[in-house]
């Protein structure tokens, strides 16, 4: 046989099997056509030879382009992007492992993500998108399901506030239940012992912020909890508005919370800060479980992204991969976080 430092061709692999090039085609693409015994022998010199079937031809053969795209968001200053680093990291993983490339691309907002797609698709070198950050009143979705264009988003669709939409089930997305995060974050603190654990948050009108909120607020109820013995903050998502807002409850009025359940890791780092600086106790609970988290040593709730990610390809190459029959029909998984408890550093 051909040596393996030479680049296997499928007249190399015909020509160590025995076979002609039609078989050696029909064993990979077609292989019920192919009988058992001559099947064994060609998939043998294909494992031999070290064979990888070309990708133009595959294009040509599926008119496809085996290509995803997706957007790269900006980085907003704060430490949890690192949830999108690794989300991004194992979708690439995952896409090449099924023969695809990720395209990425930036854009200053919504408009600018859509006129990406349209040029995009105008070349005929993209298959379908991988939307993330999804948030109130995204645009990106209905343009893509207006033009039949596959797509699956990390992020669940978000209603508008106050509207009484149910949740949108006519396109593929998988997210994490930020509510069942921050509310085994509460249930851990009022275990140990924390009577009334504070919610430190974003402003009004995030999807993700209020999903997260809500975990904390039912807990509380739960337990029995009134919101007046409770303290909620709303800042941006900075370590610096977090100092100041925790800060300003610490040497406020009365004793404070000794407990505090943050949206983000950003957060829970300014809390930490805050409560070190004025050598107050408090126990504090971030979510994202970033490295920073860990190294300081903050109890925090942990995303499955890796799940995230390849449930994401399997979502969308579903999509993409469909027989005559079309695709099947949209499907939507909500992932169970984990909260890693830390004792400092």
């Amino acid at each position: 046989m051909a040596s393996t430092d030479d680049r296997a061709t499928l007249v190399s692999v015909a020509r160590a099997a025995g076979v002609s090039r039609q078989t050696v085609s029909n064993a990979l693409h077609a292989p019920d056509k192919v009988a058992p015994e001559t099947l064994e022998r060609v998939l043998a010199a294909v494992t031999e030879l070290g064979y990888r079937p070309s990708l133009a031809a595959r294009q040509l053969r599926t008119n496809r382009a085996r290509t995803l795209g997706l957007r790269l968001m900006h980085w907003d200053g704060g430490i949890s992007g690192s949830v999108l680093d690794r989300f991004l990291h194992s979708l690439v993983d995952e896409a090449q492992g099924r023969g695809y490339r990720v395209v990425l691309f930036t854009a200053d907002d919504d408009a600018g993500e859509v006129s990406r797609y349209d040029e995009l698709l105008s070349t005929g070198q993209i298959d379908g998108f991988v939307l993330t950050s999804t948030h109130h009143g995204d645009a990106r979705t209905a343009w893509l399901l207006e033009r039949g264009v596959p797509f699956a988003t990390f992020g669940r669709p978000w209603p508008t506030p106050g509207s009484g939409e149910p949740v949108r089930t006519d396109h593929c997305w998988v997210d994490v239940d930020g509510a069942a995060g921050t509310r085994a974050a509460t249930e851990h603190l009022l275990a140990t012992g924390h009577a009334a654990p504070a919610y430190l948050g974003w402003p009004d009108g995030s999807g993700t912020g209020e999903d997260r909120r809500r975990g904390w607020a039912r807990a509380l109820a739960d337990a029995g909890v009134s919101p007046a013995a409770t303290v909620e903050l709303q800042v941006p998502d900075s370590t610096g508005a977090a100092f100041e807002a925790v800060s300003a409850v610490l040497t406020g009025a009365g004793t404070g919370p000794s407990a505090v359940v943050c949206a983000s890791d950003t957060l829970a780092l300014g809390a930490r800060g805050a409560a070190s600086r004025l050598g107050r106790p408090l126990e504090v609970v971030g979510f994202d479980d970033t490295p920073v988290a860990a190294a300081i040593g903050v109890s925090s709730v942990a995303q499955p992204v890796g799940e995230a990610a390849t449930l994401a390809v399997d979502l969308l190459l579903a999509q993409v991969e469909a027989g005559p029959d079309g695709p099947p029909p949209p499907q939507q998984h909500l992932l169970a976080p984990r909260l890693v408890v830390r004792h400092g550093p």
